[in-house]
């Protein structure tokens, strides 16, 4: 028998990733869901100390951190269904693309007075979230291989 081909052998996250094609999508849908909640309570919790370090006015972190607590409700929900759905997938992944493309309108037109900390900030969560989007297409492709007609 060809060990390779066994499961079971694989360690911890990699056996769990892989019990289907979609374990893979589950696992990086709630790092997303994660680093959203995170990043939503921190925007909350932190908001008038991170007004003055980022430059960000109260009346955009409040409901910043509003909408991605909502957020990662949303994608926990998602990915723990038993199979994650292919058209909620493209959905999650576009909308990280285009929020990525929303910080960058936001950085480059100038409507708030960021700090260089501010600036660095949007460009390293921007970054984060293609590099998120990146690996929920590759799960996706996994999950959902294309199949030679």
């Amino acid at each position: 028998m060809d060990r390779s081909s066994n499961r079971h052998d694989e360690p911890g996250v990699a056996r769990w990733a892989n019990e289907d094609g979609s374990g893979l999508l589950r696992l990086v849908l709630k790092l997303d869901a994660a680093a959203c909640g995170a990043l939503g309570v921190a925007s909350l919790a932190g908001a008038p100390v991170l007004e003055d370090l980022l430059g960000a006015p109260l009346v955009l972190l409040a409901p910043v951190g509003v909408f991605l607590v909502a957020w990662a409700v949303v994608l926990w929900v998602i990915s723990s269904r038993p199979r994650v759905s292919k058209t909620a997938a493209w959905v999650v992944i576009l909308f990280n693309l285009a929020w990525t493309v929303d910080s960058a309108v936001v950085l480059s037109a100038g409507w708030f007075s960021l700090t260089a900390i501010g600036a660095a900030f949007i460009l390293a969560q921007a970054a984060a979230v293609v590099i998120s989007a990146a690996a929920q297409f590759y799960a996706l492709r996994r999950a959902y291989p294309v199949r030679p007609a």
